[in-house]
């Protein structure tokens, strides 16, 4: 059995905005948070006081507009029912929580069909990370472990959410709504080490009080208007309506006396299309609890969703819960309690057998998680989706620009701009050129490039309003990918199919084509070599054949 450990700086990206620790944290002006967390402490997911203490002279606030929202008009947020290559965690906090984290890990990459990329603090953590989840399993071909110090378990309120730009994966992140700055820098490192952009969005808030659905609507507690006071509920709305393509519906959050986050996870999971699972209360009946979940199921409801109904409990401090589920393909892992008030109500019966019967083409697996529910939080809370790479084995890629309407002046140096996506890693990247809007890429405008995202091209004397850049990435394997420019641009000047200057296309032309038909040298060695690829051949032919007949003049 192997596992993977990478140390060191992560990897540079030409669109991603490293943002420095201070501005990251939303702690500017602030003192260090560092000095209110003992080492290694197993923080819950609450507050701590010493937290809330901090908080109150330091509020947190969110950078505004740090990073823009993507301009890419199909943008889609990824459901967590939605085929996953991953699931991410922290190895961080108690023994006993990091004992679920490797049973978690052991069913995720044997049964749930995916990896697991779990951040350790250091190389002994690793070493011990390993172990565990060894000892769980788990197919180690799938584990990959990374050094990256944290300051909690709790991934999901600070992890990386995803989101498709056509064929590739970006991150949307946000300030984290607690002082812990190591967390709240994750996404932004996260999005080095496997090579997406990440956007940053001015809110603050933890992912836990997010779910949505593949149809474009999120689902959120008003916490999120309480968290941002310097914004109103349509603003709030709007901006996970730019940075991530989806509608949103607030509802009333849980009182802190039952739930100390008030966050949504806590009493909702969406499953499928059409499909939920809300929080019940039999032994709590007429609570504001109880209320709250009875409305939200009357709204999805009238909605179309098929709405399933687990027991929920709040006793000794403690919300006992069965929606704060992980679901990772095929598999769905399930909290159980040892409870005394969940044992002898059957509870953990009742929420299993539900389950079944919502997802029958599931395999349920029930973890323990007694130890780690009276921190605020259960197995959703601790982990943060990856979802499947959509060129499978192929990398894929996204043309940024030029995409199409642009207008570009032969002779001026134009940045093209792209991204790629890859589960092996990019090794190269070639761009090409098509004038005639798609039907052919003859003109290489580099070759074998480093996966920067961007290369600086000299625009040349190719009259044409039917041109296209192609990104075709390479990977490790030798296998590629590409991506077009979404419509035509521009290329100002030029005569295209004009062999002789005169701004015409006829059959001087075409007789200067076939008479060095079959020609080959350097790049534009003749002026019959109309697209610059060193031969005069039929793309050439075809290029005073489509514009024959033009006057340029």
């Amino acid at each position: 059995m192997s596992y993977r450990v990478v140390v060191g700086a992560p990897r540079s990206r030409g669109i991603l905005a490293l943002l420095s620790l201070v501005a990251a944290s939303g702690l500017a002006g602030a003192g260090a948070p560092s000095a209110i967390h003992a080492e290694g402490e197993a923080l819950p997911r609450f507050m701590t006081k010493a937290e809330r203490d901090f908080v109150r002279d330091n509020p947190i606030v969110a950078p505004r507009a740090v990073t823009p929202p993507s301009d890419y008009p199909g943008l889609r947020t990824v459901a967590e029912y939605e085929p996953m290559d991953a699931i991410i965690f922290s190895w961080q906090g108690s023994a006993s929580w990091l004992s679920i984290i490797a049973q978690m890990s052991g069913r995720i990459t044997t049964v749930g069909d995916a990896n697991v990329v779990v951040y350790a603090a250091s190389a002994s953590a690793a070493s011990s990370a390993q172990s565990q989840i060894a000892a769980q399993g788990a197919d180690m071909s799938r584990v990959d472990i990374r050094i990256r110090s944290l300051n909690s378990i709790w991934m999901r309120d600070y992890g990386p959410r995803y989101v498709y730009e056509g064929d590739v994966r970006s991150i949307v992140d946000h300030t984290y709504n607690r002082p812990r700055p190591a967390d709240n820098l994750l996404p932004s490192f996260h999005g080095q080490q496997f090579n997406h952009t990440v956007y940053e969005m001015p809110l603050v808030h933890g992912g836990g009080n997010y779910h949505l659905d593949a149809n474009g609507v999120g689902y959120a507690t008003r916490l999120i208007n309480n968290e941002n006071p310097g914004l109103t509920e349509p603003q709030i709305i709007g901006i996970w309506q730019d940075y991530q393509n989806l509608g949103t519906r607030l509802y009333q959050p849980f009182p802190t006396s039952v739930d100390a986050t008030q966050h949504i996870d806590m009493w909702i999971q969406v499953i499928a299309d059409n499909k939920v699972i809300i929080s019940d209360w039999p032994l709590q009946s007429g609570s504001t609890q109880d209320l709250i979940c009875d409305a939200a199921a009357v709204d999805f409801a009238n909605r179309g969703f098929t709405v399933y109904r687990t027991p929920a409990v709040a006793t000794g401090g403690t919300h006992y819960t069965f929606t704060n589920m992980v679901m990772c393909n095929d598999l769905v892992l399930l909290p159980s309690y040892t409870n005394t008030t969940v044992v002898n109500n059957n509870f953990n019966q009742q929420a299993l057998a539900t389950l079944q019967a919502a997802l029958p083409d599931k395999t349920i697996v029930q973890i323990p998680c007694q130890a780690i529910v009276t921190a605020a939080g259960v197995m959703h809370c601790i982990v943060m989706h990856m979802p499947r790479h959509l060129g499978g084995d192929n990398p894929t890629a996204l043309v940024r620009f030029p995409n199409g309407g642009e207008q570009l002046t032969p002779g001026d140096s134009v940045e093209i701009r792209w991204d790629t996506d890859d589960r092996q890693g990019v090794l190269n990247v070639d761009l090409l050129l098509s004038t005639d809007g798609g039907a052919t890429f003859p003109t290489v405008i580099a070759s074998a490039l480093p996966d920067t995202g961007s290369y600086m091209w000299a625009v040349p004397n190719t009259g044409t309003t039917n041109a296209l850049v192609r990104v075709r990435p390479r990977n490790l394997l030798n296998n590629t990918g590409h991506d077009d420019s979404d419509a035509v641009f521009a290329i100002l000047g030029g005569c295209p199919g004009d062999t002789n200057g005169d701004n015409l296309v006829n059959f001087a032309d075409l007789n200067a084509v076939l008479s060095e038909f079959g020609q080959t040298g350097a790049p534009g060695f003749s002026p019959s070599d109309l697209n610059n690829d060193g031969a005069v051949n039929f793309a050439d032919l075809n290029a005073v054949l489509s514009a024959f007949g033009s006057d340029c003049n």
